[in-house]
């Protein structure tokens, strides 16, 4: 198998890049990022030097650089994170969600359509969100695949844009697409402006802990080796053509959240009660068009293909501390852009790339 994972630099992307190589070493893997601010090589650093992957900087709008790695790599298989996924960057500046999210996923589309056959083993596996689908109440059922969409931010309206071009793809070209609906994922390399790393590193250096409104937004949370397995399931059993929603099957609120990061965090540092992180807790004007809860019935994936959860909240969350606890170096190289330095060493010194682009 030959596959290609965009957006492999980023969070989710070099967890499942890890994660595919370490459990399937014979295939050739080709990860493709623009290391825009969240790509980060030294999420690779690991597994940089393996010899059966290749790394490629360069932009999922780029159709000749596409085109080539198509033709040079026997692509079957894709994996499409690449995306811009941070809601509120999105409320900013939506035009680089369009960009990226939409303009990038149909030329990724295009560029398969031009080279995949009627093989029944190619894939294409588009990484979604569960913001697609909207808010819910407190009491309604978590979404199943049948949902109707209804996004609420740019970003999620991007993504949801791109799922009907997956799907159309599917429907008028018979292109082998499976779009995922995935919870919010966390674990390690995960860019330190999301939820639970911000607060992590907030909490260690005694930092006001900033939470929207009045923290009471539900997010169904799942660790992201459990949506490594999800795909790994969905790329080999996965049916042609259809959803699979992946949820983590824990909701909790955005405050108890940050609660239990701060008792986490101030457990791990000996920080004792009477200076519990709690007191950093700052509630701040609610971000515009807040959803106020999500969750997802997973109940389709688990019947149709087996997959389970093997990583519950409650010890996953505390293995997530204890690694930011335990890579300052990563995360303060992040926070002072340093980061971005290391693509300049690694491309000239240690990546296996034998060709580039055209700039």
């Amino acid at each position: 198998m030959s596959i290609l994972i965009t957006g492999g630099a980023g969070f989710i992307g070099s967890n499942f890049a890890r994660y595919w190589l370490n459990h399937h070493p014979a295939d050739q893997v080709v990860l493709l990022d623009a290391l825009t601010y969240a790509g980060n090589l030294e999420n690779l650093d690991t597994f940089i030097d393996a010899p059966n992957l290749r790394f490629v900087k360069g932009n999922i709008r780029d159709s000749e650089q596409l085109d080539l790695i198509f033709s040079t790599e026997s692509i079957d298989r894709v994996v499409h994170f690449a995306a811009e996924s941070h809601v509120d960057r999105s409320i900013s500046g939506p035009k680089s969600f369009v960009e990226t999210n939409i303009d990038g996923t149909l030329t990724l589309l295009e560029v398969a359509r031009q080279y995949w056959t009627s093989d029944q083993n190619q894939r294409f596996i588009h990484i979604s969100t569960d913001e697609v689908y909207g808010s819910l109440s407190l009491d309604q059922p978590p979404s199943t695949e049948t949902d109707s969409y209804q996004p609420n931010s740019p970003y999620a309206a991007s993504k949801a844009a791109s799922d009907h071009l997956v799907r159309a793809y599917h429907h008028t070209y018979q292109l082998p697409t499976v779009t995922i609906h995935a919870s919010n994922n966390y674990g390690p390399y995960q860019f330190p402006e999301k939820l639970i790393p911000l607060m992590i590193l907030n909490i260690l250096e005694s930092k006001p802990l900033p939470v929207y409104g009045d923290g009471q937004n539900i997010r169904e949370w799942i660790h992201v080796q459990d949506t490594c397995s999800a795909i790994e399931a969905i790329l080999q059993n996965g049916t042609v053509g259809e959803i699979y929603n992946v949820g983590g099957d824990h909701q909790c609120s955005n405050i108890d959240l940050v609660n239990l990061l701060c008792d986490l965090v101030d457990n791990r540092v000996n920080r004792n009660q009477q200076n519990s992180s709690r007191q950093l807790i700052t509630f701040v004007t609610d971000r515009q068009g807040h959803d106020r809860r999500y969750a997802l019935d997973s109940t389709k994936i688990q019947t149709e293909l087996g997959w389970q959860l093997t990583e519950p909240f409650e010890t996953g969350i505390q293995k997530t501390v204890d690694w930011y606890l335990e890579h300052r170096a990563w995360w303060e190289k992040v926070r002072s852009g340093e980061y971005r330095e290391y693509y300049a060493v690694q491309y000239e010194n240690r990546l296996k790339q034998p060709w580039v682009a055209d700039e």
